[in-house]
C-alpha cells in the first residue's frame, strides 16, 4: 500500500514537473514567425560590424512614432536585423564604397524580436525583457535553433530604460 501511494506521488510529481517543463519550453522564440512583410517598415539603421558584417534594422512606422514620443514599442512591434556578410579585400578586409561603409555581399541571417503583452510572463526577473521574444533565423529564412535565445535576452536586458531596444534612439531619429 505504502508503495503505491509512494508510486502514485512519483508518478503526479513526475506529471507536473514535465508539465512546468513544456510551459516553460512554451516561452521561447517559437512564438515568432519570420515577418515577410519586414521590408514594408522602415530601414531605420544600417550598421558596418567588427564581424565583417553589415546589419541593416527595419521596424514598423508606429515604433518610430513611439519612440520620438519616449514611450515603449506598441504591442506587436516587430524589430528586424538583416545580417550580410562585408565584401572582403584580398587581405581579408572589408572593402567600403564612396560613403565609407562596408559594402554588403551575400545574406547570413535575420534577427528578429518581437513584442507581444503577455510574452515576458513566462520568464523570471533575471531573464525577462519586458514584453519582447528573440529568434533567429536563416537567410532562406528558417528558424535557426541552433543559436539560443539566451545570448538575446542577456544583452538587450541593459536596455530596458530603452524598452530594450539598442537602436532607440535611432528610431526617434528616424525619417519614414
Amino acid at each position: 500500500m505504502i508503495t503505491q501511494r509512494l508510486v502514485a506521488v512519483t508518478t503526479v510529481v513526475g506529471a507536473i514537473a514535465g508539465l512546468s517543463l513544456a510551459v516553460q519550453v512554451r516561452a521561447g522564440a517559437d512564438r515568432i514567425a519570420f515577418p515577410e512583410d519586414y521590408a514594408k517598415g522602415v530601414m531605420y539603421l544600417s550598421v558596418d560590424k567588427p564581424s565583417k558584417q553589415v546589419h541593416e534594422f527595419y521596424a514598423p512606422a508606429a515604433a518610430l512614432a513611439a519612440a520620438r514620443k519616449g514611450d515603449p514599442m506598441p504591442d506587436g512591434t516587430v524589430i528586424t536585423g538583416v545580417h550580410y556578410n562585408a565584401q572582403l579585400d584580398g587581405d581579408g578586409n572589408p572593402v567600403k564604397g564612396p560613403d565609407g561603409h562596408f559594402i554588403k555581399t551575400t545574406l547570413r541571417q535575420y534577427a528578429v524580436m518581437q513584442k507581444k503583452a503577455g510574452w515576458g510572463a513566462d520568464y523570471g526577473d533575471d531573464v525577462r525583457n519586458g514584453d519582447w521574444e528573440y529568434r533567429i533565423f536563416t537567410a532562406e529564412k528558417k528558424p535557426n535553433d541552433q543559436v539560443k535565445t539566451a545570448v538575446c535576452f542577456g544583452c538587450h536586458k541593459p536596455e530596458a530604460a530603452h524598452d530594450f531596444v539598442y537602436s532607440y534612439d535611432k528610431l526617434k531619429a528616424a525619417t519614414q
